[in-house]
């Protein structure tokens, strides 16, 4: 008689391993947070430094230029001059930049403090990413680590704007910057002990050409978008900025179809788990970040709470996202990732179609976080369910590149998200107060029908990906 088949007992983190993932984690929380914590606090900024107010979003922009710009290169730096390396130099960067921007008494100097942040972060997420990856091995402990960096990357977005918010309101905006010193300081000090360094075994040349291409290309496309939420669709600068985006993005391709050592091989490129599953992490981000946006025009607009309250509305989401994280490798070790991934973005895509039904009066607030918080979970299975999709089935060699990708998803992702969903909600307030309507019905509905196309696009995505995602398995299947 046969003994019944038992089933082997999960792995189990060491200490060593424990304590690798809490300063990694640590960082990225950092520099995730770092993207959102001024966005509540930029009108204070902007009139306490003088800047004109069509120029305050520049403030968020100048950040999010710099960081999308260059991540995808900083990612294939990190591999061949070795990823401790550029994580402690990111984080040093970090520091100083956090400390000129918290003491900055002009425009340009706050500026030039925040497109040093930017950069800071294109170093520090691809490089912090490779090391968690290449620290634990493929399966269930990454699956875990992924899900964690994933939860408190897209739980710093929300907590960073509560937090910012806070500061504000209690002590400066200064502080906003200034947090992030000693905290940056802590990361120097433990990280050279408790991470070895990793890079490629092969070391190969950069391919600058590409580098220059792509970075241009991601540049040109954030201010295209940006400016074309601020000044409307028709801008002819946003527009050639957009066209311009499209002809780097074509001579990238070609030049990555020839050059020796391509920043992006096109066989990565090609694999259907890294191209679906960052499309997939793209519209994620984009429609989860707008969905705060427009819920917090709402709030501010139409319920008259401050910015303050509305950050604190979003407080429950955070809690939510948190738990969407640790519940997610369990849901991809039973499903998949695939399967996480149009799951999540489905729960995300149908929680948002729900705001569509938000109300002038102030009950509205209650909808709002219980919508945003069931829409906050289901972002964060789908982030984690791309993050893995996106990373699994490469060698460490190409960890960077992967994670490289990922980080650009991210980035653009949050990046061109709210210009333009602000964008289309402009245009639907615009229509209305030109029909008569008062200031708030006019902004709720140009919200409520940019919060549609947001659940529109969220539930399209997640059809399509889970779709070609299926086929791919099918059509490859694992022996």
């Amino acid at each position: 008689m046969s003994s019944p088949a038992t089933t082997p007992p999960l792995p189990v983190m060491t200490g060593r391993q424990k304590t690798i993932l809490v300063l990694l984690l640590g960082a990225q929380f950092m520099v995730s947070a770092d993207f959102s914590i001024l966005n509540v606090a930029i009108p204070v900024i902007g009139n306490s430094l003088g800047f004109a107010l069509e120029n305050f979003q520049w403030i968020a922009t100048a950040f999010a230029l710099a960081s999308a710009g260059t991540t995808l290169v900083f990612g294939r730096v990190a591999d061949i001059a070795g990823r401790r390396k550029m994580l402690l130099l990111g984080m040093g960067l970090l520091v100083v930049a956090s400390l000129v921007g918290g003491l900055a008494s002009t425009p340009t100097l706050l500026l030039a403090a925040r497109v040093a942040q930017g950069l800071a972060t294109g170093i520090v997420i691809p490089a912090g990413m490779s090391l968690l990856t290449t620290s634990f091995p493929e399966g269930p402990l990454r699956d875990r680590a992924l899900g964690l960096n994933g939860a408190l990357l897209s739980a710093g977005f929300t907590v960073g704007a509560v937090l910012g918010g806070v500061l504000t309101g209690v002590a400066s905006w200064r502080w906003a910057f200034l947090i992030n010193v000693p905290v940056g300081l802590i990361v120097l000090l433990l990280a050279p002990a408790v991470l070895t360094e990793s890079k490629a075994a092969v070391r190969t040349k950069i391919d600058v050409p590409g580098a220059v291409a792509v970075s241009l290309g991601l540049v040109a496309l954030v201010f295209g978008i940006s400016t074309l939420g601020a000044r409307g669709w028709g801008d002819s600068t946003g527009l050639l900025s957009l066209a311009a985006a499209v002809v780097l993005f074509v001579a990238f391709v070609f030049i990555e179809l020839r050059v020796e050592s391509p920043l992006a091989p096109i066989r990565i490129l090609t694999r259907s788990t890294v191209s679906w599953g960052n499309l997939g992490g793209l519209v994620s981000f984009t429609m989860e970040t707008s969905a705060i946006f427009l819920m917090t025009l709402y709030l501010q607009e139409v319920l008259g709470y401050s910015a303050l309250s509305a950050g604190l509305a979003f407080a429950v989401m955070g809690v939510t996202s948190f738990i969407g994280g640790i519940v997610a490798p369990r849901v991809i070790g039973r499903f998949g990732s695939p399967a996480a991934l149009a799951s999540g973005l489905l729960v995300q895509g149908v929680a948002t179609a729900a705001l569509f039904l938000v109300p002038p009066s102030t009950n509205g607030v209650v909808l709002v976080i219980v919508a945003t918080s069931i829409g906050g979970f289901g972002h964060m299975i789908a982030i984690v369910g791309y993050m893995v999709t996106a990373t699994s089935g490469l060698s460490n060699d190409e960890q960077g590149l992967a994670t490289g990708l990922t980080s650009v998803t991210q980035q653009v992702g949050i990046t061109i998200g709210i210009p333009i969903m602000s964008a289309i909600a402009a245009s639907g307030i615009h229509t209305r107060t030109a029909e008569g309507a008062s200031r708030g019905d006019a902004v709720l509905g140009g919200v409520t029908g940019a919060v549609l196309i947001d659940a529109i696009v969220v539930v399209v995505g997640a059809v399509v990906v889970g779709l070609f995602l299926r086929r791919s398995r099918v059509a490859t299947p694992t022996p």
